[in-house]
């Protein structure tokens, strides 16, 4: 039998010490203008005694603002000595992604969140979902990862979770995802876990790992709300994981809506390449049939738009933002009601 692979990577922080300890994960990278260079991942572990251990994770791509600020100001402010247990916080997992404000990476190309579980001799991105994978969650109980739309789409603030096959554990995914108290929370379609997924979610799942997601806003910027939605639903996990004291809970504003989200009939996309005029807005409630958007071919003015329609009914989860189009992009996609 072969030896387990290990990674290259680096971490100067402790995961086992009481404390808060802040650091890097030095990704070693050659290149013509760093000959013994390293890419620096910010990390930080708060500890005090024995308990459970959350990932905490933000730009897993790089035009998502949600997470890495509301975790940036998680670490300035989260004092070790009112937790029991460990949190660990990386609000720019993909680094070169997170600097360059895009989703995948620049070195690279690489899309963090369709990369687990990595590679320890592969591309930058697949040197860090290995260690995430390989490294990071063997040591955890759950992860968080904050989402949003990045530049080409904008969601209905939401939190997300797969639940898993084993019913304690979908128990506790159910609790999380009620815990962060978002207005919607929704479940994609299929099982954790399986064989061709190559999300941070399923390298959890392949752990034995509950996961939380989120989808905050989106459209390359950070809003006030979202802000204020993902810290609370921080603040919330740690409280549920018994993290942080009850007394640390912070309500919100009703009761989860809880949807799901299945396959291509929840979605609508681009039947044609041009500009495309929604005819919906996020949060509307549509119907089978209803036209979606026209998409526009201004350079041949005379032609008559194509109109695409949505497949179910549902609510407007999600919409894309820029107008310009190609035929293949996903315009919008629906939540449907569970009765959870």
């Amino acid at each position: 039998m072969s030896p387990a692979r290990k990674s290259r990577i680096h971490c100067e922080v402790p995961f086992d010490k009481d404390g808060a300890h802040r650091g890097f994960l030095r990704l070693f990278h050659s290149v013509h203008g760093s000959a013994y260079g390293f890419i620096p991942i910010p990390i930080v572990v708060f500890r005090n005694g024995d308990g459970p251990t959350v990932l905490l994770m933000g730009g897993n791509h790089g035009d998502e603002y949600e997470g890495q600020i509301a975790l940036a100001n998680l670490i300035r402010s989260l004092d070790h000595t009112r937790i029991t247990g460990r949190v660990i916080v990386l609000p720019m997992a993909n680094f070169p992604a997170a600097m360059a404000g895009t989703r995948t990476s620049p070195v690279d190309g690489g899309n963090l969140n369709r990369s687990f579980p990595g590679d320890p001799d592969g591309t930058v991105t697949q040197q860090i979902a290995w260690y995430i994978a390989s490294e990071l969650l063997p040591l955890c109980d759950a992860v968080v990862d904050l989402h949003s739309g990045g530049s080409s789409l904008m969601y209905v603030p939401s939190v997300l979770a797969r639940l898993p096959a084993e019913p304690a554990k979908a128990a506790l995914s159910l609790r999380l995802l009620k815990a962060f108290a978002a207005p919607v929370a929704y479940l994609p379609a299929g099982g954790q876990g399986t064989g061709d997924d190559r999300t941070l979610s399923g390298a959890a799942a392949a752990r034995g790992v509950v996961s939380l997601g989120s989808e905050l806003g989106g459209a390359g910027t950070l809003t006030p709300a979202a802000l204020r939605l993902a810290e609370r639903g921080l603040r919330n996990v740690l409280v549920e994981l018994g993290i942080l004291p009850e007394r640390e809970r912070i309500p919100g504003e009703g009761a989860t809506r809880i949807l799901e989200v299945g396959g291509a009939e929840w979605f609508v996309y681009a039947s044609e390449t041009g500009v495309y005029e929604p005819l919906v807005e996020l949060g509307d409630t549509v119907r089978a049939g209803q036209p979606a958007a026209r998409i526009h071919t201004p350079e041949t003015p005379w032609r008559e738009p194509a109109t695409v329609h949505f497949l179910r009914d549902g609510l407007v989860l999600c919409k894309r933002v820029p107008g310009r189009t190609a035929r293949g992009d996903c315009l919008f996609h629906l939540g449907t009601e569970t009765g959870l």
